[in-house]
């Protein structure tokens, strides 16, 4: 945020905001949506696509903006975006090709939709910002390798567990510690929750309840921790990650081992600490002059340190991404190369074959962490390619699916996707 504000200040003092498209009108959406157009400097979000275009209007009415256009045609777009009028539509191919937008926001949660709108947005030039961990987690590296191609930033967001524990763990690695661990805290962990469990939950908060299941199932958490263990070169201690229970997050220092940690580091996750709704980092310092003065700060005798911040404000802080990679070229988050760790599918329920799966945070599957060379010798079907996956044998509850379990859906771009992304990194 620091030199960011004063940049973003600058171009609204010139006249010369970074323009924004955004896909996706949910509930993390229209949140962005009022973030950028009431509270960021030197950003406009010109256009919203979404599927149901009414809910593209709501989020601009709810960010206080009442005149928009609806658009359907590139041309249209373009003439709107030249006129200083901000634009709604149900085409997101429409948005990625424009002249005029500098940055697309990809929010849906979608993989195979998520997908097509990524790489249509690379290949017209637009850098590329992901509040979408679950396609991150599946198809970003070969992603990044268009994005490079193009010129172009893809990253996830600010804000966003991966994003706030990116920061971090630069923070620590800049200060001199060297990071072990890179952590999310967590207040619940049942893999068998389903979206007719969290509809009260959901309801409540006015969000899907396949999301708030993914949650609570911890296909999302394991999509996150993947996104991050991408971005570092860490593994997971066992497939699922060891996930300890403590009271507060200083205790993790003693929750993992310490062999383990100095291998190489690792991601997982704390459960039921506080402050809730955090993350942490676990850097190591064997230097004993500095051990000195972090026993001096109150960071304990070392050598290991816990470093931690007490929440994550999504949709507040992801413009900062989009400000980072538009004016200096920094991904906040983004695959150091091909995949370490993946999301794999374990079964819910047992299930006979011929039967569907239906996908992240609902009745059939939920996702554990892996690390990737496991993935590759074990042939294990991804998390986020099981949507529409038909079982070719019966499975038992809490088995792990592997390619030869399924029969994939025909035509994916996703798919091929994963295939190219598999042969590069080889």
């Amino acid at each position: 945020m620091i030199i960011l504000d004063k940049a973003l200040a600058d171009l609204e003092r010139r006249n010369k905001p970074i323009r924004v498209a955004m896909v996706g009108a949910g509930y993390m959406g229209r949140g962005l949506a009022v973030q950028i157009a009431r509270y960021t400097r030197g950003m406009e979000l010109v256009a919203i696509a979404n599927r149901t275009v009414c809910e593209a209007g709501r989020a601009y009415r709810e960010a206080g903006v009442e005149a928009v256009s609806h658009v359907d045609s590139r041309p249209a777009l373009e003439q709107a975006i030249a006129s200083g009028k901000c634009s709604i539509t149900d085409d997101a191919q429409l948005v990625c090709q424009a002249d005029g937008v500098d940055a697309v926001i990809e929010v849906t949660g979608e993989i195979e939709f998520g997908a097509h709108v990524v790489m249509t947005a690379i290949e017209h030039g637009k850098h590329v910002m992901l509040m979408n961990a679950e396609l991150d987690a599946t198809l970003g590296p070969i992603l990044k390798v268009y994005a490079d191609k193009a010129g172009v930033v893809i990253t996830n967001a600010d804000g966003d567990q991966p994003g706030v524990i990116m920061n971090l763990f630069r923070y620590v690695e800049g200060i001199g510690c060297r990071p072990v661990l890179a952590g999310n805290m967590k207040g619940l962990q049942d893999a068998y929750r389903t979206p007719e469990t969290q509809k009260g939950f959901a309801q409540k908060y006015g969000q899907k309840a396949h999301m708030v299941t993914s949650f609570a199932d911890g296909s999302k958490i394991s999509m996150e921790m993947a996104v991050v263990a991408n971005a570092t070169g860490f593994r997971v201690a066992q497939r699922g990650m060891l996930g300890p229970s403590c009271s507060h997050v200083n205790e993790a220092v003693d929750k993992f081992p310490t062999e383990r940690l100095l291998e190489g580091g690792i991601v997982d996750y704390v459960l039921g600490a506080q402050p809730g709704g955090g993350v942490f980092v676990i850097g190591y310092n064997e230097d004993k002059i500095q051990q000195g003065y972090l026993n001096y700060y109150k960071m304990g005798e070392g050598p290991f340190y816990v470093f931690y911040v007490p929440y994550h404000l999504c949709h507040f802080e992801a413009p900062m991404s989009v400000a980072r990679a538009v004016l200096y070229g920094d991904a906040t988050t983004a695959p150091l190369g091909g995949a370490v760790v993946e999301v794999v599918t374990a079964a819910k329920k047992d299930m006979k074959a011929g039967e569907l799966l239906d996908g992240i945070g609902k009745f059939t599957s939920y996702g554990l962490a892996e690390n990737a060379d496991v993935c590759r010798e074990q042939n294990l079907l991804p998390m986020g390619l099981s949507e529409g996956c038909r079982l070719k044998r019966d499975v038992g509850r809490d088995e792990v699916l592997s390619y030869a379990d399924i029969e994939l859906p025909a035509g994916r771009l996703a798919d091929r996707l994963r295939q190219e992304q598999e042969a590069y990194f080889a």
